[in-house]
């Protein structure tokens, strides 16, 4: 098994977040050849060149003690690569290239997990497909947030897990970020239907430290980093 972590320093310039003033390791319980994201984590796995639905279970994980005066945690998963124009994912005829513009894209939020709890079983915040994800509640292990579905998606919340899905036809290896956060705060100051965004914002002039760890993930037998 191969794990593959990235120091709090790729975090700040990844997230543009403010100087930290502790490090953070997060780890995936986990991980398939190479340092890719199992299967089972995924929710579309590969089939006949194209996808079908996977178990959607959410990651294993677990992240060191977060420094003095830590009340609680965040936890965001972020796919880097996803294609900045949306109308050529999954299109029949087209291959999406490698050096094709990119955004980044949120499959996991929580706010306000318990500063008690430093890490998740796997399925603790999803498992399998619900339509319109998992109600956006408070749970034993955090807060859930909407993932980036429900601003294409208008059948539910959106809440909880939603695990990788690169397109069938991207020729670039997706990455699959998780970034924990250790907050001077036990509950931030978020909507009822908060997003990564929400998160960021609220969480400004609280974060304590940060980490995070990454895994890849592709269908497309093609594909290459």
């Amino acid at each position: 098994m191969r794990i593959r972590t990235i120091a709090a320093a790729a975090t700040i310039l990844s997230f543009s977040t403010p100087l930290l003033a502790a490090d953070m390791t997060v780890t995936f319980h986990d991980s398939g050849p190479g340092g890719t994201l199992p299967a089972e984590n995924a929710s579309c796995i590969a089939a006949g060149g194209k996808a079908a639905a996977g178990s959607n279970k959410s990651p294993a994980l677990s992240w060191t003690k977060g420094p003095a005066g830590t009340r609680s945690y965040g936890l965001a998963m972020t796919d880097p690569d996803v294609p900045a124009d949306l109308s050529l994912l999954n299109k029949e005829g087209t291959e999406i290239d490698t050096d094709m513009p990119r955004m980044e894209f949120t499959h996991w939020i929580l706010a306000d997990i318990p500063a008690s709890l430093t890490e998740l079983a796997e399925g603790a915040d999803g498992d399998g497909m619900p339509a319109g994800g998992l109600a956006l509640e408070t749970t034993e292990h955090g807060r859930r947030g909407q993932n980036g579905f429900a601003a294409f998606l208008k059948d539910g919340p959106h809440g909880g897990y939603m695990g990788a899905c690169p397109p069938w036809n991207d020729l670039r290896i997706h990455r699959y970020r998780v970034t924990v956060y250790a907050l001077d705060t036990d509950r931030l100051a978020l909507p009822d239907a908060f997003t990564r965004a929400d998160f960021l914002a609220a969480a400004k002039g609280h974060v304590l430290a940060s980490g995070a760890a990454e895994l890849t993930y592709t269908i497309n037998a093609k594909a290459t980093k």
